[in-house]
């Protein structure tokens, strides 16, 4: 009986704990508006990107948090860096370009 009531302790202190942590809220929260822009801007971005002959699509990932776009992926020279950072600079809603870009 004495070891019932040690396993219940037990099993209830690790569900309060499950629930404090799964309650806790997030270091990022965006609003529903937040993240409807930045996934306009994140879609406007991509068929920019797309439209650019000289950029290859499925070699550049866009992100946007808070409209700051980071740009990540494995291209071929700096001119395409540079021509994508540019690029995303001049969309609407772009409030700076995080450029993770890395030359093969």
């Amino acid at each position: 009986m004495k070891n019932l009531s040690k396993y219940a302790l037990a099993i209830f202190f690790a569900l309060s704990m499950i629930t404090m942590v799964g309650c806790a809220a997030p270091d990022k929260q965006q609003t529903v508006g937040a993240y409807i822009d930045d996934s306009t801007i994140t879609t406007r971005v991509k068929a920019a990107i797309f439209d650019d002959q000289g950029l290859r699509f499925s070699e550049i990932n866009v992100e946007t948090f808070d409209g700051v776009v980071q740009l990540s992926g494995f291209v071929s020279t700096q001119v395409e860096i540079n021509r994508a950072v540019q690029m995303t600079r001049t969309i609407q809603g772009v409030k700076s370009v995080k450029n993770d870009m890395q030359l093969k």
